[in-house]
């Protein structure tokens, strides 16, 4: 798809288009120059003078001559220059939305919102306004269906029950352990994910890594006086490793770390059921692990052949099972809507067989095309559900949740996302992963251990007149390549303790 755009008024809103269009059309070029060969046209006209502002879209479809139009005028409401351009562009981008959904008849259930975080947002809103009316300024200011908009407020106030102290963790941290290996790697999957069968020279030198760097921030840890509120193992898949080398892992953590005994939640990823075996389920159990994850993401057989999960649906149930007989009484699972070749009736069959087993929490996934994923760069091997569909099996997930006791506690989106849809995270009652809230909502630090894991660290925050927070935050990324990390992990851990050191105030030695 080839548009050109002509832009009357304000000219900085580029990326903005982009994106709404983006919405619309999976693969599309925009020019800001006459062209004969565009697809569509679109004229801005753009005014804001004495607290109105005035955006007029009309779209044109050269072959066909049909045209659509849509003027969006509103009441600027901020006066620094940062607010009135955030609600220029809303504006921009909402006379955009409407004159597109009336030109595709596809409605766009998070209207102009394309943020990943978009619970942040209604969180703000909470702490200056209720709920009612933070819905409202949802579904006028940003086009969100009435649905969505209430979504976001449940999950906000599930959350604030869950975590009564959210905004007061800033005297704690998460911590992330990142483990690169996997059996194999999923068609989909853009996370750092190496087959352990041809990386075993590697896996014991990244494993002199990740304990050096466990040991090096509890010193730091303890040094600058701040506690851990959950641990989150990811990878990969960390129960790739052996036995042996999870229960090392453990006898670090608990000599290093501070406070081990006051961690609220501790997690372990032991996503692909072919890596669970007895004696890592006994480690977990001996080292007090809170929560484990095993994913199935569809009980389709020839859906987990073509993604690449080289394990049964059989398999799925059978480490489940052996999961409660060793008293895991909390388990994830994640499913994934819009898997290749799957329709409403494979996944009915996936609800339909997850009603067997009822785990504690549910994380469903639309599928999103990343960039890096083998999917991606072979999109014409795979075919998927259209956008219709895609809504109708949503839908059903919800409906499940529903009639099954589960309730939304997070959720976030990609770019790329099927029917641009959302993941969501459901729990039964006292199940909600902690970690993953936290990690979500980006209200406190979280150190990155390990190969692929990514630190982000909160500097101090600030509000302004209005009652918005404005938080600076750090990325920090180790390596994602197991050699990378192994030869360099010492430089990384430095340049990763100056960051927090400069963020909390410290001057210490290391």
């Amino acid at each position: 798809m080839k548009v050109e755009v002509k832009q009357i008024g304000f000219v900085d809103y580029q990326m903005e288009i982009f994106h709404i269009w983006k919405l619309f059309y999976e693969e599309v070029e925009i020019v800001y120059e006459a062209c004969t060969d565009a697809d569509m046209r679109m004229r801005l006209d753009m005014y804001a003078e004495d607290g109105t502002a005035e955006v007029k879209a009309e779209l044109t479809h050269p072959q066909s001559e049909r045209s659509w139009s849509h003027t969006e005028r509103r009441q600027l409401k901020r006066d620094s220059e940062e607010q009135r351009r955030r609600e220029l562009k809303r504006v921009v981008g909402s006379a955009m939305l409407r004159v597109l959904e009336e030109a595709t008849g596809l409605e766009q259930p998070w209207g102009v919102l394309t943020g990943v975080r978009p619970t942040k947002l209604m969180h703000n809103m909470l702490r200056r306004q209720g709920r009612e009316q933070s819905v409202r300024q949802l579904q006028e200011e940003y086009l969100l269906t009435d649905g969505k908009a209430k979504l976001l407020a449940d999950i906000a106030e599930r959350q604030l029950k869950v975590i009564p102290d959210l905004f007061e963790l800033d005297r704690e941290v998460s911590l992330y352990i990142g483990i690169p290996f996997c059996p194999t790697k999923c068609a989909y999957c853009t996370f750092p994910a190496y087959d352990i069968r041809g990386n075993n020279g590697s896996v014991d030198s990244f494993l002199d890594g990740l304990h050096y760097e466990i040991r090096e921030t509890g010193k730091w840890l303890k040094q600058a006086g701040l506690s851990i509120t959950t641990i989150y193992w990811g990878g990969g898949t960390p129960t790739s490793i052996t036995a042996d080398q999870i229960d090392s892992l453990f006898v670090t953590m608990r000599d290093s770390l501070p406070d081990m005994d006051k961690v609220r939640e501790l997690t372990v990823e032991a996503g692909r059921p072919d890596t669970i075996t007895p004696e890592k389920l006994a480690v977990m159990k001996k080292w007090n692990v809170d929560r484990i994850s095993i994913n199935p993401q569809s009980f389709t057989q020839l859906t987990l052949d073509k993604i690449g999960r080289h394990h049964t649906v059989e398999e799925t149930v059978e480490k489940f099972l052996l999961s409660r007989e060793m008293g895991m009484d909390n388990i994830n699972m994640d499913l994934i809507i819009g898997l290749p070749n799957e329709s409403t009736a494979e996944f009915q069959h996936t609800l339909d067989e997850t009603a067997k087993l009822l785990p504690e929490s549910l994380t469903v996934h639309t599928l999103s095309f990343k960039r890096a994923s083998k999917m991606t760069k072979n999109r014409d091997q795979y075919e998927v559900a259209e956008r219709d569909e895609i809504a109708d099996m949503m839908k059903m997930a919800n409906d499940f949740m529903e009639a099954n006791g589960y309730h939304p506690y997070y959720m976030y989106r990609q770019k790329n996302m099927l029917g641009n849809l959302e993941n969501v995270g459901y729990a039964l009652a006292d199940h909600d992963s902690l970690y993953n809230i936290l990690m979500m909502e980006e209200r406190q630090t979280i150190i990155g251990l390990g190969c692929g894991a990514v630190s982000k660290v909160l500097y101090p925050s600030t509000v302004d007149e209005e009652g918005n927070e404005h938080q600076k935050i750090e990325r920090f990324p180790n390596p994602k390549e197991p050699s990378v990390y192994n030869q360099a992990y010492k430089q990384y851990y430095d340049k990763k303790v100056r960051l927090l050191d400069e963020a909390y105030g410290h001057t210490l030695s290391h």
